[in-house]
């Protein structure tokens, strides 16, 4: 059974950093999409950075490049969200998702099938 398990989550002020770990189990973890999503009161659940585990493409969504770095250590089977930066509109819970299945969209298209319990990230000015 596939479990993710993030942490490093908190709160800092704006301009501040954290790193997001989600620690996978329960599967292969190679060639695999692994994403982070968030979601703000209110709103709907983004999209923030995608990896392929088998190749190590990376994707990001527009409102972090430049800020935010998704990164893998496949010997431990984690993921991480490297957020410098930060912005209040950051704040959010933060969601680390995996997929097996060949996507056509990093974010979009069909659900991603295995997710994290999430993570809050709050981020004041």
């Amino acid at each position: 059974q596939v479990q993710l398990v993030e942490s490093g989550g908190g709160s800092v002020q704006a301009g501040g950093s954290l790193r997001l770990s989600c620690a996978a189990a329960g599967y292969t973890y190679s060639n695999y999409y692994m994403a982070w999503f968030r979601q703000a009161p209110g709103k709907e659940r983004e999209g923030v950075a995608a990896i392929y585990t088998g190749g190590g493409q990376t994707y990001y969504a527009d409102s972090v490049k430049g800020r935010f770095t998704i990164s893998q250590d496949n010997s431990k089977k984690t993921l991480y969200l490297q957020m410098n930066n930060l912005k209040p509109e950051d704040t959010a819970m933060y969601y680390c998702a995996a997929d097996q299945r060949p996507r056509t969209m990093w974010f979009g298209g069909y659900e991603y099938p295995y997710w994290g319990q999430g993570i809050q990230v709050t981020v004041s000015s």
